[in-house]
């Protein structure tokens, strides 16, 4: 396993996912500037807000709820699933429906339930028959540019949430954190890019350590849709096993489950525990301690520190640093990062079954 070697991710990485984490930072910010022109819309009063999305429009929409819920005024869902919660009806409740495609089947059926419930409604897509729904109805279409994949456009899904909670006053301004965050993530690049070899390269090292273990990933309160987003990139581009875990929840039951099998915990499996600054100090400690726990049981850890000077360069600093280990992951298994054949072929088995 050489991760020095550039010609042979050249050859593995036939889609150049690699180019698309090197570009992170700027989606983000792009992101950002593009929900300041996008048309807003006509809203008597928000109550609550739904966001509709699977994959990787669910995980923006998850860290987007997660980077507010301090100061967000309204209650925020993100609701994977056909359908939407029965609460969801009249123009107060906003349905933000996010598919990458604009043909999520499940975002889709949300979309019209919504149409029926007479909430309001907005869609985000690059375009798709989401965006020709709603165009139709004279509903507002945030309507990005990205032709890679759903996980490679985190930054996009969300970046135009974060402009839409601010435009509709749910939020205070966050164009200086937002700014903050990407100057962090593009500081942090400087020791994570391809070209820098692995003895320097704490993503490298990290991937090297994750070969041949089911990896869990740890986080609390505003990382905790963070720990979820390694473990789906962990899962899609390296096509690895991972799981995700919230702490203080896991305490409560994960915590117990660290002595069996002891030969499989042991030996294949990694628990990293996802920290920064900003965690609540309770979290900062539980997560010490639980870490303390999986050792003295012998279990394989270690743990990764946000960067930054906000709470919201932490969250994007640790996305860029796990997109990096997921990608490096790939590379060390020798599987092509971008492709998901197994998700293609499940989407066209349910396509032809009804």
């Amino acid at each position: 396993m050489n991760l020095d070697d550039l010609d042979y991710f050249k050859k593995l990485d036939t889609l150049n996912m690699l180019a698309e984490i090197d570009t992170l930072p700027d989606q983000l910010q792009a992101a950002w500037e593009l929900g300041a022109s996008q048309p807003l819309p006509d809203l008597p009063r928000v109550r609550s807000i739904v966001i509709a999305g699977v994959g990787g429009s669910a995980i923006g929409a998850d860290l987007a709820a997660a980077a507010v819920a301090s100061d967000l005024r309204v209650p925020v869902i993100v609701h994977r699933d056909y359908g939407l919660p029965a609460f969801a009806k009249g123009g107060e409740v906003l349905v933000a429906c996010s598919s990458h495609s604009g043909n999520t089947e499940e975002t889709l059926d949300s979309f019209e339930t919504a149409l029926r419930n007479q909430c309001s409604l907005v869609a985000i897509c690059t375009g798709g028959e989401l965006a020709q729904r709603a165009s139709a109805k004279g509903i507002p279409v945030w309507r990005f540019h990205h032709s890679g994949q759903p996980r490679a456009a985190v930054g996009y899904s969300f970046g135009l949430l974060m402009a839409l909670f601010a435009r509709l006053d749910l939020i205070p301004d966050p164009s200086k954190e937002i700014s903050e965050a990407v100057a962090a993530m593009k500081k942090s690049q400087v020791h994570l890019k391809a070209e820098v070899p692995a003895a320097k390269n704490p993503a490298k090292r990290y991937a090297g350590q994750l070969v041949g273990r089911w990896v869990t990933v740890m986080g609390a309160g505003r990382l905790a849709p963070v720990a979820r987003r390694w473990k789906g990139q962990i899962n899609e581009v390296a096509k690895a096993g991972a799981n995700f875990e919230f702490l203080p929840e896991a305490d409560h039951n994960t915590l117990a489950g660290t002595q069996n099998p002891q030969e499989t915990l042991n030996a294949h499996t990694m628990t990293m525990f996802l920290r920064a600054p900003s965690d609540h100090p309770r979290n900062r400690l539980r997560s010490d301690l639980t870490r303390e726990a999986f050792m003295l049981e012998g279990l394989n850890t270690d743990f990764v520190e946000g960067r930054g000077k906000s709470p919201l360069a932490h969250m994007w600093t640790l996305i860029l640093f796990g997109d990096y280990v997921a990608y490096y992951l790939a590379m060390a298994y020798g599987v092509d990062p971008t492709p998901i054949q197994a998700l293609v072929n499940f989407k066209n088995s349910m396509a032809h079954t009804r």
